[in-house]
This record gives structure tokens, sequence and C-alpha cells, in this order.
């Protein structure tokens, strides 16, 4: 599936919303992907890649004790990561993706196993994915998916 980067930023700037990301494994991908559409500045905040787990717990405000017990590949560590990256970056709508991409397994999770978090205003919730593939089409996919769940709160947004 293609991501919807073009229409994101569309309907963002229609709605006069700011957007962030915090990174993971995507390790920039997703907000460079944004930021290749013309208009992305009037839109886009800022991005935060914590790629270990002391840049997850000091810069995005993700509990300690949850990263110790679960690791970083866990549902309730995508959703902290975005709304630390919402707070971080004074955005309205932040997206985050934690996750295994490969090769080895990691915190007891299997590779495709993603984790895309959102933060919407007081709202916040993860998504789980399991990708195929080698560790760039797992990235891929999952920028494309964090870019698409952009796009599903967007576009519930505008049509309220």
């Amino acid at each position: 599936m293609r991501h919807q980067a073009p229409a994101v930023i569309s309907m963002a700037g229609e709605q006069k919303l700011q957007l962030a990301t915090a990174e993971s494994l995507t390790a920039g991908l997703i907000a460079a992907t944004l930021a290749e559409v013309p208009g992305a500045s009037a839109v886009l905040r800022g991005g935060i890649v914590s790629y270990s787990s002391d840049v997850k717990a000091s810069v995005l405000g993700v509990d300690k004790n949850l990263l110790a017990e679960k690791g970083s590949v866990d549902p309730e560590v995508a959703r902290q990561m975005a709304v630390g990256a919402q707070r971080a970056c004074g955005a309205d709508l932040a997206v985050s993706a934690t996750g295994v991409a490969g090769p080895e397994s990691h915190d007891g999770k299997s590779v495709g196993t993603v984790f895309i978090g959102w933060a919407f205003g007081s709202e916040s919730g993860a998504r789980e994915h399991h990708f195929v593939g080698d560790r760039a089409q797992i990235r891929e996919q999952s920028t494309n998916a964090a870019i698409n769940q952009l796009a599903a709160i967007l576009g519930k947004a505008s049509s309220q």
C-alpha cells in the first residue's frame, strides 16, 4: 500500500494541525517521508529518533519501569512515545513507531512485530502490526503504517 503522505500534509494544513513523530526502528523515515511533500514545513513540527531505551525515557518520558519490564517493543511504549513527541514538539497530533526490523528477534518479539502509537489532543493509543520482509522492507512498511495512521486520524477529524 502506498503511503498517504501528501494527503496527511494536505489534511493537517486544512485543519491547522501540527504534526510530530517519535521513531525507533524507522529512525527518522516517517518524518523524512512527510517532509518530502511540498508544504510539509507548515505542519511538521519535528521528530525524535529514539533508537535507544534511555532516549525513549529521558527525551520522550516513556516509563523506565515499563521499558525494564516489557522492553521497547510494546504497545504502551509506542503510545507513550507518541505522547512524548506531541509534548516535546508542541504538536497537536503525533505518531510513533517501535518494533523489530531484524534480522534477529528483540525483547522476545519476533522480526516484523511493530507497534504504531498515536496521540491526538488528549487521546492516545497504539496498534500492533506484523510485517514480512527484510530489514528495509519492514522499516518501509512501518513508515507507511504510521503515515496511514495519521491519515486515518485526520480523515476522522475532518468528518466531525
